[in-house]
């Protein structure tokens, strides 16, 4: 698996994980300016530790849809270029305020996913990659939405939470539903369950047709 420049595999505790280099943002231990980046909290960090090819590299422009308080995003930002992190709740954002501080290339916006049009005058068009991580019914909908945001050959990495979509049915139900649905916008290139790391959830990369 080929993890993106500013990303690697490093030794914390005898263990050997993913970690970014940065300031700490949520009590996570640093080596030698390397954060251990923890992926039982981190959807993306999961899809990492799962060896999915996400085709995100060092310096790239990504939109970070449902940013909440910024544990991922700090990572992302850690390795990326231009990082525009949304987030609906206030709360959360106060929190994001403050990681994006240390951060010179995070831009915090307290916007609603499912809206891009309140944020498309902020937001760089042609991005290299769109991270998502919402909790909301209608995961592709958003996706879809801000697909104008992407370059053509620009990636999507998402984690689909089978339970915001529909708490009755069988998870894998959910995720074919809501993947036949990207289709409509996106070729989907690979996908993963993200057990252990997180239960009911599918990671899922995927290039704008």
């Amino acid at each position: 698996m080929s993890l993106p420049e500013g990303v690697q595999r490093r030794e914390f505790d005898g263990e050997e994980v993913l970690a970014t280099r940065g300031e700490p943002v949520y009590g996570e231990p640093v080596v030698e300016g390397w954060r251990r980046w923890d992926a039982s909290r981190s959807k993306l960090g999961a899809t990492f530790a799962h060896g999915l090819d996400t085709g995100l590299s060092g310096g790239d422009g990504v939109l970070y849809l449902g940013a909440a308080n910024g544990t991922t995003v700090s990572h992302v930002a850690d390795f990326a270029g231009p990082t525009y992190a949304v987030e609906f709740a206030p709360r959360p954002v106060r929190d994001l305020l403050g990681v994006a501080e240390d951060r010179g290339n995070l831009f915090p916006l307290l916007k609603d996913a499912r809206k891009p049009e309140t944020y498309a005058h902020v937001v760089e068009s042609r991005l290299d990659a769109i991270v998502q991580d919402v909790a909301t019914r209608g995961q592709a909908d958003v996706a879809l939405a801000n697909r104008q945001f992407l370059a053509d050959d620009g990636r999507f990495v998402g984690a689909i939470k089978a339970r915001s979509e529909d708490v009755t049915r069988e998870p894998e139900a959910v995720f074919e539903d809501v993947l036949e649905r990207l289709r409509e916008g996106y070729e989907v290139l690979s996908t993963d369950r993200l057990e252990p790391h997180h239960d009911d959830h599918l990671a899922v990369v995927a290039t704008p047709k």
